[in-house]
């Protein structure tokens, strides 16, 4: 039987739970999750109140209570459900003139199943009620606010029990968390749900983070672009996105009697500056490159600190070549994004090809041709993959690359899509070798995605402990007392000169506090100064919550010198 049953199954029990010990409670829905369930209901409640719902969850699994599946008609099925208001919104949307129910003792459920035969088969060990959280009916902020209970289930009690510790080192390793606590970003309920405040620290994150970027994409013969935030609703239209990507698009803005959007995706914009001349064969591959900024509709029940938010920024580069060129290119791409992915200490990942969505654009044949191509390349270089069928977004097939954290949960970054559709949508050519003109392959990727979902990745993968190359601020020196500030800023000086980030910490306060805030604030080196380092032209050296001990400043400084140019990741 598939956990996703079981699951399913104990989502039904959850609500059987709430309904015997808060009688006439109302009910919105209750599926299955990722490693759990929930249950939302328009009542509040504590998490004190999850251990009496559990208790009384495993009482009914004990009465080995059967799960019978029946069909209604919807004019019955609304005079079942007629108390429930979120069940009968929910019958009026469904297609035919039946629905499908199930009941399970007293509880009856609008559900097209399946389910277990009987509670008998819900391991009485393996699950476990977690917490409570608000969330909006339906995940629109514009209905009302539910009361969701979370828990998660497994098939043996010794997996539930790992999964909890996980969850333990997980909560250590929240990135929202840690960039509070490490001063790198914030969200204001003023400014907009989804829209991160980046805070100096931060910045100067993103500003390693897209300088490495620029560099390793310039030596790769990418050209830097710029494009504007804001696009005629019209190029939306022609691209296909209008019609098949609107539902994560905001709404037009209206300027001079014109219609404009805000950009979900660069690509347009791209392409308008590769038509501006006559292109010829020998001038490709084209790749342009952007750290373009945009903005996705997403419902606020989904948003996520920064692995998911309303306006983020790619690194985001199209490359546009002849169908010669097509496997050749693809091989560099998934090469120098290993490479990237390395250099950020990412050595583990798993492959995805994804294939053609429901809703698409182009032809069948043009859909086989870049699947096709996408599956060369990865079968070329020998490299594991799995099939995620409709994976693909609405212009073409791609590779994702998962990549693996420290805690070996996987992150959707790489992405690498062939796309037919946008050179015939909007009639780009190059001149062929024979004089005619000839339509370009178009290359859409991203390498590590979202800037602000990957530094999210990377706090929890480090723990907020980033490497020394990361870092934003890199040491702080500490004087132990007044009479030795002088020779603390002749250390700065010299810090500065070799171009580490550092922070003086001269305030009124003791070593020790000083030195157990820069531990908390995860520096990577804290350099106390006093008579002996002074004589002797030292540092004492902090790193890690471990004392390394005296160290001449030369060669401290041709110590983090080598350690910033060889990245290493731990």
């Amino acid at each position: 039987m598939k956990i996703e049953t079981i699951r399913h199954s104990l989502a039904h029990i959850l609500a059987y739970a709430v309904q015997e010990l808060f009688p006439g409670v109302k009910f919105g829905i209750g599926p299955a999750i990722e490693n759990g369930f929930y249950y939302d209901l328009p009542r509040a409640l504590t998490p004190a109140e999850l251990p009496k719902i559990e208790k009384k969850m495993r009482e009914i699994i004990k009465k080995n209570i059967p799960f019978k599946k029946r069909r209604l008609s919807k004019p019955n099925s609304d005079r079942l459900f007629k108390e429930q208001p979120y069940k009968l919104e929910l019958i009026k949307e469904l297609p035919g003139k039946t629905v499908t129910i199930y009941e399970s003792g007293d509880f009856v459920d609008l559900c097209k199943g399946p389910h277990v035969k009987s509670t008998k088969e819900i391991p009485m060990d393996a699950f476990k009620l977690t917490k409570i959280a608000g969330a909006y009916w339906r995940g629109s902020e514009r209905n009302p606010m539910l009361t969701r209970i979370y828990g998660i289930a497994f098939e043996t009690k010794k997996e539930l029990v790992n999964f909890l510790k996980a969850e333990v080192e997980a909560e250590k390793r929240d990135h929202r968390l840690l960039g509070q606590k490490l001063e790198l970003f914030s969200f204001d309920g003023e400014m907009g749900a989804g829209l991160p405040l980046w805070h100096p620290k931060g910045t100067i994150l993103r500003k390693i983070i897209e300088d490495y970027l620029y560099k390793e994409l310039t030596s790769q013969e990418y050209q830097w672009i710029v494009s504007p935030h804001i696009g005629k609703l019209d190029l939306w239209k022609t691209s296909g996105h209008w019609e098949l990507y609107r539902e994560n698009m905001y709404s037009p803005i209206k300027i001079d009697e014109e219609e404009y959007m805000l950009k979900p995706m660069n690509c347009p914009f791209h392409v308008k500056i590769y038509k501006t001349k006559i292109r010829s064969y020998k001038e490709l591959p084209i790749k342009y490159a952007e750290l373009g900024t945009v903005y996705r509709y997403e419902k606020s029940g989904v948003l996520h600190g920064l692995i998911r938010v309303r306006g983020f920024t790619q690194d985001d580069a199209h490359i546009w070549c002849t169908p010669e060129q097509l496997s050749i290119e693809l091989i560099k791409l998934l090469k120098h994004g290993f490479k990237i992915l390395k250099t950020f200490g990412f050595k583990d990942y798993d492959i995805y090809l994804s294939t053609r969505p429901e809703k698409y654009a182009g032809t069948l044949k043009g859909w086989e041709k870049a699947t096709n191509a996408l599956k060369y390349v990865l079968e070329k270089l020998k490299l594991k993959y799995q099939i995620d069928p409709g994976g693909g977004v609405f212009y073409g097939p791609k590779i994702d690359i998962k990549i693996k954290d420290s805690l070996g949960r996987p992150w959707q970054c790489t992405t690498i899509q062939v796309d037919f559709n946008l050179p015939e949508k909007f009639n780009m050519n190059y001149i062929a070798k024979s004089g005619k003109k000839q339509r370009p392959i178009m290359i859409h990727r991203a390498l590590i995605g979202s800037v602000e979902r990957f530094i999210g990745v990377l706090l929890e993968n480090y723990a907020g402990a980033l490497p020394l190359w990361l870092s934003p601020v890199q040491a702080w020196v500490i004087p132990v007392g007044s009479g030795h500030q002088k020779y603390a800023k002749e250390i700065t000086k010299k810090l500065s000169d070799s171009e580490a980030r550092y922070e003086l910490k001269d305030e009124n306060e003791t070593v020790s506090k000083k030195i157990r805030d820069g531990e908390l604030q995860k520096i990577p080196y804290l350099l106390v100064v006093g008579d002996k380092e002074m004589k002797t032209k030292s540092v004492r050296v902090r790193s890690k919550n471990k004392d390394l001990g005296p160290m001449k400043l030369t060669k401290f400084i041709e110590k983090i010198k080598l350690e910033i140019e060889t990245k290493k990741s731990k």
